[in-house]
């Protein structure tokens, strides 16, 4: 199996969500279950049908998070020892070379990626461009509106 590089607060969310869903999303999918076969005939019954979606979700999300976790490699920031070096984990303080911008992002999990939050994804055109790079690097992304240029500013372990 493939494994699944998380943090360890991406680590701490996902089994949040999978004690949320199996101790109040599915309890609460059996009873409207319940409910709906309480009306009667279920073959005309939208709040059945619903329900029943419902629980397809539920179930599928339960077993794609199980799956994540039983695969996960996580990784503290913290205690990573990279020479400075860009790599899963890590805080990035860049410099948009075109715009003068600062910006700052720490490289996570698919699962965590949060542009809002500053965390991008370790799979995005900006991670795959920083990995490996140092302070005083400059690294060339691809990026939709056409290539952009970045320095390194700061490589943290946070």
């Amino acid at each position: 199996m493939i494994k699944v590089p998380l943090t360890v607060v991406g680590a701490e969310q996902l089994k949040a969500e999978l004690q949320h869903l199996k101790s109040v999303e599915r309890p609460s999918v059996i009873a409207a279950i319940a409910e709906a076969r309480s009306h009667g005939d279920l073959s005309e019954n939208a709040e059945y049908d619903a329900a029943k979606e419902r629980q397809g979700f539920v179930e599928g999300r339960i077993a794609e998070i199980e799956g994540k976790l039983s695969n996960a490699q996580v990784i503290d920031p913290s205690t990573l020892d990279a020479d400075g070096r860009v790599v899963f984990g890590a805080t990035v303080q860049l410099l948009d070379m075109e715009t003068d911008d600062e910006v700052r992002y720490q490289i996570v999990g698919d699962d965590e990626a949060d542009i809002k939050l500053g965390k991008v994804s370790v799979n995005s055109p900006i991670a795959r461009a920083l990995i490996g790079k140092e302070a005083g690097d400059v690294a060339e992304v691809q990026a939709p509106g056409g290539l952009r240029e970045y320095e390194v500013l700061d490589v943290q372990y946070l």
